[in-house]
């Protein structure tokens, strides 16, 4: 297998024998970008020199004999993160030669663990999409079928472990946007219980929604991952005190007795006959393995999608205030006045669906509208949370789709921002309540597209849904199949 195909915990057997070098397995991945990123365009920066750099630093300490599993591992992040030195531009014009003066903590604490930074990836702006078409600097491609989306926002972050362009990714999912992607590209996605991961030097979209996560080819990665991110961070005032488990001690493949709870709000007629399928099978697959199965009901289910995009589009309209021409990111040079200056920037810099989401928060949070819109869009998140809580007191984990359609072709939605909206439906629901989701690989459609099943877990039980993932991706070979790019 050649060197960037390797999963994190095969690089790092590899690593640990000395039978390759980081520098070696670094450049294998930086060929790789070069080879196939003119198809897919998973990259807006790619680090040749800095990662040349860091694969040398990380060799020094491998023949030292400080190793552990993230040293000297090439590694990709959403271009929301935050990097000391590094452009970080959001997807968007506005921050597009914008150099942050230090690292988010979630990059800082995978940069103490050894890894190798070999690019920023491409995204929706802002984080706000679902096709990673709205990006500044150019669509992303799925390399299943480069017709077609990877999803978003976090689309690079997936589209590059398809593509085979980094060994593991960052994202982040504030309505999906790692596990959709991850579906739709063949991935393991997981979007940690809100707190679980420091957001500090994340640039922010909705705060109370955001959070950071893995995408990585399979399950065993994905909890290495999450293990080097996860913990309390005094800079995050959201990140919570908890103690950060070994994930990967959950990685075992019984499932005897676990009770999966199958919503049926989830399972609709509007969804894909494919998707159907897939369902179908994952639930067989479970089964032989000795879950047992418990129809539940998420019954508010239906306000998910209104409520999210009330909430969101709020705490958008307040955290986007900050770009405004005066203190960085893109000043309009043809302003005559400060609040021309103001407007101008804001114009030029933002793309259609940031100022969409903009003018909808806005609306929301104005006078007059806060009651009715912003205020019971946050009592129906209540219910929603409850509606989790509830039904884990009867079972460990849901198992649901992650889409409702399989990955769909590049232009089919983005001029009906309805129908995309509706792409994060399955997603939408975890968020809202602040619990935890993964995305694993579990079928096909008719198309040759990658389908992924999403298992949902309480507050801070990924060791449940990671064992749960580990289980089903032991017992089919779907995480196996490759993107022919």
């Amino acid at each position: 297998m050649e060197l960037h195909e390797l999963t994190i915990h095969e690089l790092h057997q590899k690593l640990k024998k000395r039978e390759v070098s980081s520098v070696e397995a670094t450049k294998a991945v930086l060929a790789r970008i070069e080879q196939v990123e003119p198809h897919v365009n998973a990259f807006i920066t790619v680090t040749t020199d800095e990662a040349l750099k860091s694969a040398e630093e990380a060799d020094k300490r491998i023949a030292a004999g400080e190793i552990d599993t993230l040293t000297g591992i090439p590694v990709a992040l959403k271009d929301i993160f935050l990097t000391r030195g590094i452009r970080t531009t959001c997807g968007s014009r506005i921050l597009e030669n914008f150099v942050a003066p230090y690292d988010a903590t979630s990059w800082a604490r995978l940069k103490e663990h050894g890894a190798v930074l070999v690019g920023k990836l491409n995204q929706d702006e802002f984080a706000m999409g679902s096709s990673c078409e709205s990006s500044a600097f150019g669509v992303t491609r799925n390399p299943w079928n480069l017709e077609c989306t990877p999803g978003g926002s976090s689309g690079g972050s997936a589209a590059a472990i398809a593509a085979r362009q980094a060994t593991a990714t960052l994202g982040t999912d504030t309505g999906g946007s790692i596990r959709q992607p991850a579906s739709h590209c063949g991935c393991v996605g997981l979007k940690p219980t809100y707190g679980r991961v420091s957001r500090y030097g994340v640039i922010a979209y909705a705060s109370s929604l955001d959070q950071v996560g893995p995408v990585t080819r399979d399950v065993t990665d994905c909890a290495v991952l999450l293990g080097a991110v996860a913990g309390y961070d005094p800079l995050d005032s959201t990140s919570v005190n908890l103690p950060v488990p070994d994930y990967t001690k959950s990685l075992v493949s019984d499932v005897k007795g676990v009770k999966v709870g199958l919503p049926k709000e989830y399972y609709i007629a509007g969804l894909d006959p494919d998707v159907k399928a897939v369902m179908e099978s994952a639930i067989a697959t479970y089964s032989k393995l000795g879950a047992e199965f418990v129809e539940i009901s998420l019954p508010h289910t239906d306000y998910a999608v209104a409520t999210y995009y009330l909430v969101a589009t709020a705490e958008a309209s307040s955290n986007l205030a900050r770009y405004d021409g005066v203190r960085f990111g893109h000043r309009s040079s043809a302003a005559k006045s400060l609040i021309e200056m103001f407007a101008k920037s804001r114009a030029e810099g933002f793309g259609p669906e940031v100022k969409r989401r903009i003018m909808l928060g806005t609306y929301a949070l104005s006078s007059g509208y806060y009651d009715a819109y912003y205020l019971k869009a946050q009592k129906v998140r209540t219910l929603i949370m409850q509606d989790f809580l509830t039904a884990f007191e009867n079972v460990d984990v849901i198992l649901t789709p992650v889409a409702p359609t399989p990955a769909f072709r590049i232009g089919e939605k983005v001029n009906d921002p309805l129908q995309m909206y509706l792409s994060d439906i399955f997603t939408i629901p975890v968020n809202l309540a602040g619990t935890c989701g993964i995305s694993v690989p579990a079928g096909f459609s008719t198309g040759g597209l990658p389908i992924g099943l999403q298992l949902i877990g309480r507050p801070f039980g990924e060791e449940t849904i990671l064992r749960a993932a580990y289980a089903f991706e032991q017992a089919t070979e779907w995480h196996r199949q490759k993107a022919k790019i």
